[in-house]
C-alpha cells in the first residue's frame, strides 16, 4: 500500500500547487466562439485517469513540492493547453470496459481521436492501418513540453523501438501509458512461496476450488502455455541460450494447431480446478478469504494487497519462475478521428505529453494504482514518489535497485530504494518487479483473426457447461431433488384417491 494513501480510492485531480488557474479558463471560454475550439475525443478505460477531488490528507508531500488534485487531469489539461499554446481545446472524454468493446465501437462507426487500448489491440489497429503516426515534433527532446519523449523509461522505449509491424516500429504510432506483468496474489498462510512460484498452482489439486483465473481467452492461454512447456522453460539450456528472449517470445505466442490442441485439455483441467473465472471479483475473493490464490495483473495485485492490509489481512504477490506476460496500455491516434487535422493532432499529442509530466504521472499512479511507463528523465519526482511510498530507514530492510527502469542501468546507485524486506514480495515487487523478472517476460502479441476465432472457440468449449464436469455427488443431489419433485406432483395428481374418506357400510338415500 502506498504508505497510508488508499490506492484506487477516488483520488482526485491535480495540481501541483501553483499550476493553471481555472477561473481564468472559464473567462476565456466565454470569450471564444465555438469555431475557435478544437474538440478532442478521447476514450480510455474506466477509472484509468485522475479525476480530482483529493482531500487534504491525500496531498503527497515530496521534497520537490506538494502534489494534490482538485478538478482532475482532463479539466487541468484544457486549462494548461490554453495557457501553453494560446488555443482552446475541449476534451470529450468517454470510457469503455474492454479492448473488444472499443473495437466494436470503432467498427460500428463511433469516432475517437485518441484511445488507450492494450498492446495487442494497438497492434491490431496498426496492422489494419487505422492509426495516425505520431509527428516528428512529438519525438523532439529539445521541445520543453515533450514530456513523453523526455521522460519515458529507457526500458519501455527499447521495447517500443525494437518491435515492428509492417516494417514500422511500434513507437512510431504508440505512446505507452501504464505497464506491468501478470502474477499470483496469494495467502501465505495457505500457500507456500514455492507453490506460488509456478503456474501449475492453477492445476494443483491441493487448491481445488480455491484459486481463480481471468475470464479471458488470452489471459488464460498464456499460463496454459507455461504449464505445457514448464520443463523446457525452467531448463538451464533454454534459459542460457543466446537467443533466449526470442525463443521465449516465440514459445509464449505459439498458436499452431498442434499446440492449441494440446492446450485445450490443460485449460479444461484448470476449469475444473478453479473456483471461478473472473474479471473483477478475484480481488474481493482474495481479501475476504474466499480463495487463497488469484491470477492478477500487477497493478490490481498491489491494490488487492492494499485492501487486505487495511483489514489486517496479509497477502503476497509472486511472479512464476517459468515466465510472465509483460503487458502495457498506451495511447494511439485514429485516422478516422484526426482526419489530417493538424490542430487536432497537436491537441492529441499535447494530451499525451500533459499526462506524461512527472507531477501528473504521480497523480495518475496514486489514483489508478498502476505503474506509469514514464520514469521522468532528469526530473526526480517519480522516483521520489516511489521512495515516498516504499522507502524505509529502520527495521529489516533490503536494497531494491530500480535503475533498469529509471536510467537504463540497474547498477545505478541513484535509483536504489531501501525498503522493508517484505516488499520484495509485496506491493513494491508488484509495481516494479526486479530486472530478473523482466528477463523472463514476453509480450503476448496480436493474433490474426482466424487464430483469434480458434482461440475463442476453444474458450467457449471450455467455458460452456459439460456434463462430464459434474461430480457424482452433484448428480446424486439432482436425482434426489427430481425424485422429491416427482413425489409431490404425484401426490397432487392423485390427492382425491389418496385422501378419499372410506365409505361406511349400509344403505343411503339418493334424494
Amino acid at each position: 500500500m502506498l504508505q497510508g494513501l488508499p490506492l484506487g480510492a477516488p483520488m482526485r485531480e491535480n495540481l501541483i500547487v501553483g499550476h493553471a488557474a481555472l477561473p481564468q479558463w472559464n473567462f476565456i471560454a466565454e470569450a471564444k466562439s465555438p469555431s475557435d475550439v478544437t474538440v478532442l475525443k478521447v476514450a480510455n478505460w474506466e477509472e484509468y485517469i485522475d479525476e480530482g477531488g483529493w482531500d487534504d490528507e491525500e496531498a503527497i508531500e515530496l521534497d520537490s513540492g506538494t502534489i494534490t488534485s482538485k478538478d482532475g487531469l482532463v479539466a487541468d489539461f484544457e486549462a494548461w493547453y490554453y495557457e501553453t499554446y494560446g488555443k482552446q481545446v475541449k476534451v470529450e472524454y468517454s470510457t469503455y470496459g474492454t479492448n473488444e468493446d472499443l473495437y466494436s465501437q470503432l467498427t460500428l462507426g463511433d469516432t475517437f481521436d485518441l484511445v488507450c487500448p492494450s498492446e495487442y489491440m494497438m497492434m491490431k489497429l496498426m496492422k489494419e492501418d487505422l492509426l495516425q503516426p505520431l509527428s516528428a515534433r512529438f519525438f523532439d527532446p529539445s521541445v520543453e513540453y515533450n514530456y513523453y519523449t523526455r521522460g519515458v523509461s529507457p526500458y519501455i522505449e527499447d521495447i517500443f523501438s525494437g518491435n515492428e509491424i509492417n516494417g514500422k516500429p511500434w513507437g512510431a504510432y504508440m505512446a505507452g501509458y501504464m505497464w506491468g506483468v501478470i502474477g499470483i496474489v496469494y495467502n501465505p498462510e495457505e500457500v507456500s512461496d514455492e507453490e506460488a512460484s509456478t503456474w501449475s498452482i492453477l492445476t494443483n489439486p491441493a487448491f481445488r476450488k480455491q484459486v481463480t483465473i481471468k475470464d479471458s481467452a488470452r489471459e488464460a492461454y498464456f499460463p496454459v502455455l507455461a504449464i505445457m512447456n514448464q520443463e523446457r522453460l525452467l531448463s538451464d539450456e533454454f534459459k542460457n541460450s543466446p537467443d533466449y528472449h526470442e525463443k521465449l517470445a516465440e514459445l509464449m505466442n505459439d498458436t499452431s494447431p498442434g499446440t492449441m490442441a494440446k492446450a485445450e485439455p490443460i485449460l479444461r483441467e484448470i476449469r475444473q480446478n478453479v473456483y471461478s473465472f473472473e474479471t473483477e471479483s478475484g480481488k474481493a475473493d482474495m481479501v475476504t478469504g474466499k480463495v487463497v490464490a488469484n491470477l492478477q495483473w500487477s497493478g490490481d495485485g498491489a491494490y488487492t494487497l492494499d485492501q487486505a492490509e487495511a483489514d489486517d489481512y496479509y497477502l503476497k504477490f509472486a511472479v512464476p519462475e517459468e515466465c510472465t506476460n509483460l503487458w502495457f496500455d498506451g495511447w494511439v491516434m485514429l485516422k478516422s478521428g484526426i482526419k489530417g487535422d493538424t490542430e487536432k493532432q497537436q491537441a492529441a499529442e499535447a494530451f499525451i505529453n500533459f499526462l506524461s509530466r512527472p507531477d501528473n504521472v504521480v497523480r495518475n499512479m496514486y489514483y489508478v494504482g498502476y505503474t506509469s511507463v514514464i520514469s521522468g528523465g532528469e526530473d526526480s519526482q517519480i522516483f521520489d514518489y516511489v521512495d515516498y511510498c516504499y522507502g524505509a530507514e529502520e527495521g529489516d530492510t533490503i536494497r531494491y535497485p530500480l535503475g533498469y527502469f529509471f536510467s537504463g542501468d540497474d547498477t545505478d546507485e541513484d535509483y536504489v530504494i531501501t525498503a522493508p524486506a517484505d516488499q520484495a514480495q509485496r506491493q513494491l515487487f508488484a509495481q516494479y518487479p526486479p530486472l530478473e523478472v523482466f528477463d523472463r517476460s514476453a509480450v503476448m502479441l496480436y493474433f490474426p483473426d482466424d487464430v483469434n476465432a480458434e482461440l475463442n472457440q476453444m474458450w467457449i468449449n471450455v467455458r460452456c457447461f459439460n456434463f462430464d464436469q459434474v461430480s457424482g455427488q452433484t448428480w446424486l443431489k439432482v436425482i434426489l431433488v427430481l425424485g422429491l419433485i416427482g413425489l409431490v406432483i404425484a401426490a397432487l395428481r392423485f390427492r382425491h384417491s389418496i385422501f378419499k374418506r372410506p365409505v361406511k357400510r349400509g344403505f343411503y338415500r339418493s334424494d
